[in-house]
């Protein structure tokens, strides 16, 4: 890192940080108690010296085994007795610290995938860093005592320790974010993945090499082209000589997936707590809705003139695959779409008023957006194009794995799925890159203030309720 970068790094993220504690500040004068999921989870810092646990709670303890490592000892330097350990506002700081942590592994992350690009300059990723840190969806949940802060930071670290090659680092780290959030596994997978991914890449070089067929891509290419690079996967996991080897350099994510389905076969579930309203399902629209959800927060990258012309072409030109792929959007969208009880009951999330709003407006109106879902899925994918096929196609397994079996429609489900995709895409224009920023500046002012001054009550009740995602 040169020096000027250096200080335009250390410049933004301490006024990142600056501005996130006077948000904070703010918010917590505001809400003062615990709204929302916070009841529960605010309840298990103090309980888990006590050894008990609260049967709503369907995560594992690593937000509370953190918070107990950051505040007992606080409160025994600085005298401080336990109502104030465990107020709101102390747990809720142990987010911002998180956040803070997460500034800088995007910014490491960042450089580490892209830094041999010299394209891509110094100032530009920095502005990266600083509009994945305001993530809106991410950015608001800093302010609560919620899982996602920690569960992204463990996450994105064990993915940092992977690219460098610390593969037994990036398995513990990739543990700690399980014990935040189970299906966090699936990236810990991911990090397996990639090197499998460099591997078979490698591989497959050295195959076309040996063949000297030039018209054989190993990122895209036509139909006949991916059905010899499914030949050459099946030839290469069959050989036991390169089982070995895989299995030599991911041993470490191979036992942290043993430690895995030992818990789940011990704890019956995925799910600890209650289950009731976690069970599990195959809602294969959630991948379209994660589609939508990230051409909208990517809109300066995905939703250009450009890209509209490209897909209208790719469309003319593949009338008869377009067809079949929307026939199967259609199917899966007829038989596969769950409503979960909580979409249609709780009117405090954007999603309730997403579903009432688009979705609930006509029965045929989920089968009407098919088009945009396809959009959206090819300009997804047409922008990790630069990747290989292999790191594409694991990529897409870890998120049909996240995101398909979860049977509530909620936004915080998309935020590492998201951010993985975000950090491996090629960087726009400096022009692209200010008009998201911007974007999600104008997001998160419009969320917190709706938080903060759009308050209302429901029926029979004197709480005071609040919007968010």
């Amino acid at each position: 890192m040169e020096r000027a970068e250096a200080h335009g790094f250390a410049a933004a993220m301490s006024g990142a940080f600056l501005l996130s504690c006077l948000l904070f500040a703010a918010i917590n004068r505001r809400q003062r108690g615990p709204y929302m999921d916070e009841a529960f989870h605010l309840r298990n810092p103090v309980s888990l010296s006590a050894f008990q646990w609260d049967p709503m709670i369907t995560t594992l303890p690593g937000l509370y085994l953190v918070s107990v490592g950051i505040v007992k000892p606080a409160a025994w330097l600085f005298g401080w007795t336990g109502s104030v350990v465990c107020s709101a506002g102390m747990l809720r700081f142990i987010n911002l610290l998180f956040s803070a942590g997460n500034f800088y592994l995007l910014y490491l992350l960042l450089f580490k995938i892209h830094g041999k690009s010299k394209a891509v300059s110094g100032f530009q990723r920095i502005l990266s860093t600083l509009t994945l840190a305001m993530f809106p969806t991410l950015y608001f949940f800093t302010f609560l005592y919620y899982t996602d802060p920690g569960s992204v930071f463990f996450t994105l670290f064990a993915y940092l320790m992977c690219l460098y090659g610390n593969h037994k680092t990036s398995a513990l780290l990739g543990f700690c974010g399980f014990v935040f959030r189970q299906t966090n596994i699936v990236w810990a997978v991911f990090c397996a993945g990639n090197v499998v991914a460099e591997k078979l890449n490698e591989a497959w070089k050295t195959e076309l090499q040996k063949k000297k067929d030039e018209k054989i891509s190993s990122r895209k290419g036509s139909f006949s082209d991916l059905i010899r690079i499914l030949q050459f996967l099946t030839e290469y996991l069959i050989s036991p000589k390169n089982l070995v080897a895989l299995i030599a350099l991911t041993w470490p994510y191979i036992m942290l997936v043993t430690v895995f389905f030992g818990f789940v076969f011990i704890n019956g579930g995925i799910v600890v707590g209650d289950r009731s309203s976690h069970e599990a399902c195959l809602h294969f629209p959630q991948l379209f809705y994660f589609l939508s959800f990230t051409v909208f927060f990517s809109f300066p990258h995905l939703l250009t003139p450009t890209k509209i012309k490209k897909f209208l072409l790719s469309l003319r030109k593949h009338p008869v695959q377009y067809s079949l792929i929307s026939i199967i959007c259609l199917f899966l969208i007829w038989k596969f779409t769950y409503v979960h009880k909580y979409l249609l009951a709780d009117n405090r999330h954007y999603t309730f008023y997403v579903w009432r709003k688009v979705f609930q407006r006509h029965e045929l109106v989920k089968y009407v957006l098919v088009p945009v879902y396809i959009f959206a899925g090819w300009s997804f994918a047409d922008t990790l194009k630069s990747k290989s096929i292999f790191w594409i196609l694991m990529y897409f397994v870890c998120l049909l794995a996240v995101i398909v079996p979860q049977k509530l429609l909620e936004f915080r489900y998309f935020i590492l799925p998201f951010l993985i995709y975000r950090l491996n895409i090629p960087f726009p224009s400096l022009y692209r890159q200010l008009l998201e920023l911007a974007f999600y500046i104008v997001v998160n002012a419009v969320t917190f203030y709706l938080f903060l001054n759009r308050t209302f009550q429901w029926p029979n009740s004197d709480e005071i309720q609040r919007f968010m995602w």
